[in-house]
């Protein structure tokens, strides 16, 4: 037996255990048995009220029948979950996540790679238990991880992986020390560009091999820092990094393999240079200005920006440091970004960005519910779903996950949740994952489940 199949095996039992610890009958531990949801209120991602009761059949990871009557032909052997007139909603995805360093200190996340790869495959699992089922990775070593969770060897989200975010000297993404200078190109690579959590590029020529490189590893999308970042010690927020060229040399790399580029911006002249050399997707854009906005309306382009308005989800840092100055002039920007998306009706995403934290980490859910500041609870979930899942279609080709997501409809991928309540009525549900998620599934498997009495059917 290879050492490969000994390890799954281990991992799977070690699945089966939790998931008997949770409350999940040992007959849904049988992988590829038929799942049907009884008498279940679907919110499907779409609408801004719930369905009547209704009943879904998933097989082979995907849904198959969604019916208001009882579904009773062909699902001999179903494993029958009583929703009790629940919520069933899509799974929650984020669009500005990093799994490799959402818990490491920026010190650890230069250290032993081994010991991170296991905090984040740690981290992963407690992902999917917030009930997000899909992250969009915009910048770590991911690769890896999503591999080790496609083949099921760990429990976590689906990943849509950047690879290292591409920056340039002195851009936000580059933790050098000053004593790493003078650069040296074509010279040895930093400790951060080792790992692949950065990549430094002073020129078309070198972004293009640096995005080439992350496309070769899988990645689904590119992304750049086309500005300063908070917590890069020598970045200033006001800065614009790379050149207009050199922003289009990496959208024309990404172009020829059918994706997208996304950009780390605050600025206005960030965030314009940036539309300029072709990119789809503004990160942040926290400083943006009344001309910025309208120009985005006018393109198409999407906007992601977080939802940074005090301290109770932003990331640590250093009191009285210049790190922590940034980050306040970020969250003075946060009313603004978001009324200029709700003026223009930009194509908003959700993500949370969360950082060097495990404590942020657990607070993921709440960053979402947070945007009832400025938006419907329906509309809030509805950008947690099929907005994201729409702006995740950018990646074409390059998606490693083809197939509907972030809905609750036939032929759409069984990302799913049973809530105890109704989130439309109260969005602080997904506040309490533990308590409130009473299913959870992801590609047609029961990952959680705390609704006693289901049986085969």
């Amino acid at each position: 037996m290879s050492w490969h199949r000994v390890v799954k095996i281990l991992a799977v039992a070690a699945s089966t255990a939790l998931s008997l610890a949770a409350g999940l009958p040992p007959v849904q531990a049988q992988q590829g048995a038929a799942v049907l949801f009884q008498n279940v209120r679907i919110f499907d991602g779409r609408s801004d009220t719930l369905s009547a009761s209704s009943n879904v059949l998933i097989r082979d990871k995907k849904i198959e029948k969604i019916s208001p009557v009882a579904i009773t032909a062909d699902v001999a052997r179903a494993v029958v979950i009583d929703g009790r007139g629940r919520v069933l909603m899509p799974g929650l995805i984020d669009m500005h996540w990093h799994a490799m360093m959402a818990r490491l200190t920026p010190a650890a996340a230069l250290g032993d790679v081994a010991y991170n790869n296991i905090v984040a495959a740690d981290e992963a699992a407690d992902t999917l238990m917030r009930g997000f089922t899909t992250v969009r990775d915009l910048g770590g070593p991911a690769f890896g991880l999503k591999r080790a969770i496609d083949d099921g060897l760990v429990a976590g989200p689906r990943i849509y992986p950047s690879g290292a975010v591409i920056t340039v000297t002195s851009g936000h993404g580059d933790f050098r020390q000053l004593t790493d200078l003078p650069r040296t190109i074509g010279g040895l690579l930093s400790r951060m560009e080792q790992i692949g959590g950065s990549m430094v590029a002073d020129s078309p020529d070198e972004v293009r091999v640096r995005v080439r490189e992350q496309l070769m590893q899988g990645a689904s999308q590119i992304k750049l820092t086309a500005g300063g970042g908070v917590a890069s010690p020598f970045s200033p927020l006001d800065v614009s990094t790379f050149t207009e060229a050199e922003l289009r040399a990496a959208v024309e790399a990404a172009d020829n393999w059918g994706t997208y580029v996304v950009a780390h911006a605050y600025t206005p002249v960030a965030i314009q240079r940036a539309i300029a050399a072709g990119v789809k997707c503004i990160e942040h854009g926290h400083l943006m200005d009344d001309a910025t906005a309208k120009l985005m309306a006018e393109k198409g382009i999407w906007l992601s920006p977080q939802p940074f308005f005090d301290d109770e989800d932003a990331t640590p840092l250093p009191p009285g440091s210049e790190e922590r100055a940034k980050q306040l002039q970020v969250i003075s920007g946060t009313d603004t970004v978001y009324a200029l998306a709700k003026q223009y009706r930009l194509k908003t995403a959700f993500g949370t960005d969360i950082l060097f934290s495990q404590k942020l980490a657990r607070r993921q859910g709440a960053q979402l519910a947070k945007l009832t500041r400025w938006y419907s609870a329906a509309e809030v979930l509805k950008m947690a779903t099929t907005a994201n899942a729409e702006l995740l279609a950018l990646s074409g080709l390059r998606n490693p996950y083809p197939g509907k997501l972030g809905v609750v409809e036939e032929g759409a991928f069984a990302d799913l949740l049973l809530v105890d309540g109704n989130p439309i009525d109260n969005i602080k549900l997904i506040e309490d994952p533990a308590k409130n998620f009473l299913v959870i599934m992801k590609d047609g498997k029961i990952h959680k489940n705390l609704v006693a009495g289901d049986k085969i059917r």
